[in-house]
């Protein structure tokens, strides 16, 4: 694996819509916080853009991104938001883009395609980690600015990421490549030229939002017979929110304690939710 260099005061960070349009207003604080962090934000005019539900066409959302990917000047790319679209990107991105010199690659969600083909195809270390819109455009009540900044600026291991509600399903210990994002990213992948294709052993980390707990289940279904979750030496899932059933009838912690009990009960992996 090859990791971006560390981020410095001052460093040059573009801003980048591969997926869904934003508010301005979002857009804006976010980029304010980005200052406040001590960094440079960059954009091009045509993060503006719309096209239906996206930030522009496909191709000037693919060109925008690999500019900032090849600018020199630029250390690293962070995405406004998710929401959908940056799978378009993919067949537009050259692979020779991967050839370079690394650059940290920061969002979650949506872009979880676009982090993925960076880590699993271009072996680059890439950060699901918090975007402008709804997150550093809060400030520090949107993100956890210390785990952001020992990531990302550190010439070396971040020490240790804990969470006050960590909820640890299946106790145990494991040590693996981290992979991982968002559910219906990583299921939508398979049987595509982009499929979601970890290596044995990995630490496998699940996120989603919005989706009630028998699509969580089907999901993770999914991946367990495509053979995904066998090559998992621990689960980690995200907050998941607003995947419970209305009503309360069931939660997504069920289909979470469902998915060791009922299919993973010969692969011994540990496994961890955060609340």
């Amino acid at each position: 694996m090859r990791k971006p260099r560390a981020l410095r005061p001052g460093d040059r960070i573009a801003v980048v819509a591969p997926a869904s349009a934003f508010a301005r207003a979002e857009f804006d604080a976010g980029v304010n916080e980005l200052k406040t962090l001590g960094f440079e934000p960059v954009y091009e005019d045509s993060v503006f853009e719309r096209r239906a539900y996206a930030a522009g066409s496909a191709r000037t959302r693919a060109a925008a991104f690999a500019r900032a990917w090849l600018d020199p000047k630029i250390a690293a790319l962070i995405a406004v938001r998710g929401g959908y679209g940056s799978v378009h990107l993919l067949p537009l991105l050259d692979m020779s883009l991967l050839t370079g010199p690394p650059k940290a690659f920061i969002g979650y969600s949506d872009n979880t395609s676009l982090l993925s083909w960076l880590t699993l195809t271009g072996r680059i270390v890439s950060f699901h980690g918090p975007m402008l819109e709804g997150r550093l455009a809060r400030g520090p009540q949107g993100y956890d600015r210390d785990t952001f900044m020992r990531c990302l600026c550190r010439p070396y291991p971040a020490d240790e990421i804990a969470h006050p509600q960590i909820d640890v399903l299946h106790s145990g210990e494991a040590a693996g490549m981290l992979v991982g994002g968002t559910l219906t990213q990583i299921c939508a992948s398979l049987g595509t030229p982009y499929a979601f294709d970890p290596p044995g052993g990995c630490v496998l980390f699940i996120d989603e939002v919005g989706e009630r707990p028998y699509r969580i289940d089907r999901m993770l279904t999914q991946l367990y017979l495509s053979g995904i979750l066998s090559r998992a030496a621990a689960l980690v899932f995200g907050e998941l929110p607003r995947c419970d059933e209305p009503g309360g009838m069931r939660s997504s912690t069920a289909s979470r304690r469902d998915t060791r009990t009922d299919r993973r009960s010969r692969c011994r992996s540990a496994c961890a939710r955060a609340c």
